[in-house]
């Protein structure tokens, strides 16, 4: 069996893999090797447990995508890779013979080592359909549940257990959102987690205490929290152990690829989260895992297969995140203002809040909070992060956009925009501009 492209892997990367690679080359064929035979939708997992009602409501359809396009795709774990050959084994015992390959293996979460972690009842949130429809279950026979991370997936999961009514509390080593937020949305989504009566922690698990199950997690400072189920979001790996084999380039934080999505062997692709970032302002390798991103990759990967296209190419990693926590809507893009000046950086920031609707009168209107960070030797945008309600998922595609381009505070300050009263906030108030005006108010200074 022989194919032009073979994809290891049927997440966002992928799928949106092969969707691009049907596009840009029709003649070629394409076959995705899927490990599971239900994928999930990775960023919908934590609403299992709350908002969607089952399980099964959360499932990609990857064959739904991929069939019409004529990809041919094939359940069956791949077991090695011959780079040399150009062959991939797997574990039914099949050989394919592939052009191009591409390495979309995703993440796994990182596993607890503390003593108890064996206990019953201790759990991480993985890409799994089975091992996800038993934890489910195990939630709703929970009465006190334990959440140990304070990162996007620990959040969403702590607020949807709490629609439940479960008695919820997150343990955080120092503050949340760390990595994507400065302190003050830190705080404001702190605050608003424990008005909806999640109980925030701040400390480290020593031990996971009890027989059979877990009963109780043991803080180095000698304080207990009591618990029937305890959940670990403390981060994600790479899926490298392919690549490693392989012989590829692989750092600590991922595969290493090249601005095509291109690995240290040139016919070999790799995308999402098994692949090494660099940061878009400093070049530092970092890990990072967004579907996002991932489909950013896909799209590069994709496009380069057979030629290498200059205007398509990837030039360093945005991380731009959304969440929604206990209603609150977050999102950010670049670098905080913390990690703006840890790397050196002279900085200006500039702030702009006001409703998202015009008069603020109208039933869904939000505050929203819009925070831009600058250099301030020109002016250009080094990041932004925003708080309020829904309007905030697309205001940050449009900060994105501005990192991506380099804006300056005042060209975003003279952005033509268009407002309605029911869609958006005053022309006279959008807090992007009045951001941005802020900011060039202080550079004048």
């Amino acid at each position: 069996m022989k194919y032009d492209v073979v994809i290891i892997g049927a997440s966002a990367g992928g799928l949106t893999t092969a969707i691009s690679a049907r596009k840009f080359y029709p003649d070629k064929s394409v076959l995705v090797i899927k490990r599971e035979d239900i994928a999930m939708i990775p960023c919908g997992i934590p609403y299992i447990f709350g908002t969607l009602n089952s399980v099964d409501d959360d499932i990609l359809p990857v064959e739904k995508f991929l069939e019409p396009l004529g990809v041919d795709i094939l359940t069956d774990e791949v077991t090695e890779i011959d780079p040399r050959a150009k062959l991939v084994r797997t574990a039914s015992g099949k050989e394919i013979a592939w052009e191009k390959l591409v390495l979309a293996t995703g993440s796994k979460p990182v596993e607890p080592e503390f003593p108890g972690s064996e206990l019953e009842g201790v759990y991480t949130v993985p890409k799994d359909y089975r091992y996800l429809k038993e934890f489910r279950e195990r939630v709703k026979t929970a009465e006190r549940v334990v959440i140990v991370g304070g990162g996007f997936i620990a959040l969403e999961v702590g607020d949807e257990i709490r629609k439940l009514g479960k008695d919820v509390t997150i343990l955080v080593r120092s503050r949340l959102l760390r990595s994507s937020f400065d302190r003050e949305f830190s705080e404001m989504v702190a605050e608003r987690l424990e008005e909806r009566g999640i109980k925030v922690v701040y400390g480290q698990v020593e031990r996971i205490l009890g027989g059979e199950s877990v009963e109780r997690v043991r803080l180095i400072d000698g304080s207990e929290l009591p618990a029937d189920l305890v959940i670990f979001s403390i981060g994600y790996r790479p899926n490298v152990d392919l690549a490693v084999k392989a012989g590829l380039r692989v750092t600590r934080y991922g595969i290493w690829t090249d601005e095509y999505m291109r690995t240290s062997h040139p016919d070999i692709f790799a995308v999402g989260d098994c692949v090494e970032h660099r940061d878009f302002f400093t070049g530092r390798p970092y890990g990072l895992m967004l579907a996002s991103t991932a489909t950013f990759e896909a799209r590069i990967a994709g496009a380069n297969l057979f030629k290498l296209q200059i205007v398509r190419e990837n030039r360093r990693t945005i991380g731009v995140y959304s969440t929604n926590v206990a209603g609150l809507a977050l999102a950010a893009a670049g670098l905080t203002e913390e990690a703006a000046r840890r790397e050196g950086f002279e900085v200006i920031v500039g702030y702009g809040k006001g409703p998202d609707r015009h008069p603020a009168k109208f039933p869904d209107t939000s505050m929203v909070t819009v925070k831009l960070i600058f250099s301030r030797d020109r002016g250009a945008i080094l990041g932004a992060q925003i708080a309020g309600g829904k309007s905030v998922g697309e205001m940050i595609n449009i900060l994105a956009l501005a990192i991506q381009k380099r804006l300056t505070a005042s060209e975003l300050y003279t952005l033509q925009i268009a407002t309605h009263p029911l869609l958006t906030a005053s022309p006279v108030g959008y807090q992007i501009l009045q951001a941005a005006e802020d900011a060039l108010a202080k550079l004048r200074t």
